[in-house]
Protein backbone atom coordinates (compact mmCIF):
# COMPACT_ATOMS: atom_id res chain seq x y z
CA UNK A 1 0.00 0.00 0.00
CA UNK A 2 1.08 3.56 -0.66
CA UNK A 3 1.50 5.11 2.75
CA UNK A 4 3.03 7.91 4.78
CA UNK A 5 3.04 7.51 8.54
CA UNK A 6 3.84 10.55 10.67
CA UNK A 7 4.96 10.17 14.27
CA UNK A 8 6.77 11.98 17.05
CA UNK A 9 4.14 14.45 18.17
CA UNK A 10 3.39 15.14 21.81
CA UNK A 11 3.35 17.72 24.56
CA UNK A 12 6.37 20.00 24.77
CA UNK A 13 7.10 23.11 26.81
CA UNK A 14 7.70 26.48 25.15
CA UNK A 15 11.33 26.73 24.12
CA UNK A 16 11.67 22.99 23.92
CA UNK A 17 12.38 20.68 21.00
CA UNK A 18 10.61 17.89 19.22
CA UNK A 19 11.45 15.75 16.20
CA UNK A 20 8.73 14.55 13.86
CA UNK A 21 9.29 11.57 11.58
CA UNK A 22 7.47 10.44 8.47
CA UNK A 23 7.91 6.90 7.16
CA UNK A 24 7.15 6.28 3.50
CA UNK A 25 6.25 2.99 1.91
CA UNK A 26 4.74 1.66 -1.30
CA UNK A 27 6.03 4.35 -3.63
CA UNK A 28 9.27 5.78 -4.99
CA UNK A 29 9.95 8.16 -2.11
CA UNK A 30 13.20 9.45 -3.56
CA UNK A 31 11.40 10.66 -6.69
CA UNK A 32 9.18 13.08 -4.82
CA UNK A 33 9.60 16.45 -3.24
CA UNK A 34 8.11 16.33 0.24
CA UNK A 35 6.50 18.78 2.62
CA UNK A 36 5.41 19.26 6.18
CA UNK A 37 2.18 21.12 6.86
CA UNK A 38 0.11 21.87 9.93
CA UNK A 39 -3.49 22.62 10.72
CA UNK A 40 -5.31 24.07 13.69
CA UNK A 41 -9.07 23.94 14.28
CA UNK A 42 -10.85 26.46 12.12
CA UNK A 43 -7.80 27.22 10.02
CA UNK A 44 -6.58 25.96 6.70
CA UNK A 45 -3.60 23.77 6.07
CA UNK A 46 -0.34 25.72 6.31
CA UNK A 47 2.62 24.29 4.43
CA UNK A 48 5.59 25.07 6.64
CA UNK A 49 8.47 23.40 4.87
CA UNK A 50 9.42 21.72 1.62
CA UNK A 51 12.39 19.65 0.54
CA UNK A 52 13.21 18.57 -2.99
CA UNK A 53 13.52 14.94 -3.98
CA UNK A 54 17.29 14.93 -3.59
CA UNK A 55 17.33 17.24 -0.59
CA UNK A 56 19.23 19.99 -2.32
CA UNK A 57 16.48 22.57 -2.22
CA UNK A 58 14.72 23.48 1.01
CA UNK A 59 12.25 26.19 1.93
CA UNK A 60 10.42 27.30 5.05
CA UNK A 61 7.45 29.43 5.91
CA UNK A 62 8.36 32.61 7.74
CA UNK A 63 6.51 31.32 10.80
CA UNK A 64 9.09 28.55 11.36
CA UNK A 65 12.20 29.82 9.60
CA UNK A 66 15.26 29.63 11.84
CA UNK A 67 13.57 27.26 14.30
CA UNK A 68 12.55 24.20 12.28
CA UNK A 69 14.73 22.02 10.06
CA UNK A 70 13.45 19.63 7.41
CA UNK A 71 15.56 16.69 6.27
CA UNK A 72 15.19 13.36 4.54
CA UNK A 73 16.98 10.04 4.27
CA UNK A 74 16.13 8.51 0.92
CA UNK A 75 17.95 5.28 1.77
CA UNK A 76 15.53 4.78 4.67
CA UNK A 77 12.46 6.35 3.02
CA UNK A 78 12.21 8.79 5.89
CA UNK A 79 11.32 12.47 6.21
CA UNK A 80 12.02 14.48 9.35
CA UNK A 81 11.14 17.79 10.95
CA UNK A 82 13.33 19.01 13.78
CA UNK A 83 11.42 21.59 15.79
CA UNK A 84 13.47 23.80 18.10
CA UNK A 85 12.48 26.73 20.29
CA UNK A 86 8.84 25.83 19.90
CA UNK A 87 6.13 28.35 20.71
CA UNK A 88 2.50 27.97 21.81
CA UNK A 89 1.44 29.05 18.32
CA UNK A 90 3.15 25.94 16.93
CA UNK A 91 0.38 23.87 18.51
CA UNK A 92 -1.29 22.07 15.62
CA UNK A 93 -1.77 18.77 13.91
CA UNK A 94 1.20 18.12 11.66
CA UNK A 95 1.10 16.25 8.37
CA UNK A 96 3.73 15.08 5.93
CA UNK A 97 2.99 14.72 2.26
CA UNK A 98 4.41 14.50 -1.20
CA UNK A 99 4.30 17.24 -3.78
CA UNK A 100 0.73 17.94 -4.88
CA UNK A 101 -0.41 15.86 -1.91
CA UNK A 102 -0.31 12.70 -4.02
CA UNK A 103 0.31 10.95 -0.72
CA UNK A 104 -0.45 12.40 2.69
CA UNK A 105 -0.04 11.06 6.19
CA UNK A 106 -2.45 11.01 9.02
CA UNK A 107 -1.63 13.82 11.39
CA UNK A 108 0.43 13.83 14.53
CA UNK A 109 -0.57 16.27 17.25
CA UNK A 110 1.95 18.73 18.66
CA UNK A 111 0.93 20.71 21.72
CA UNK A 112 3.19 23.43 23.08
CA UNK A 113 2.23 24.36 26.60
CA UNK A 114 3.73 24.88 30.02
Amino acid sequence: DVQLQASGGGLVQPGGSLRLSCAASGFAFSDFGMRWARQTPGKGLEVISHISSGGGSISYADSVKGRFTISRDNAKNMLYLQMNNVKPEDTARYFCGSDAWVVRSQGTQVTVSS
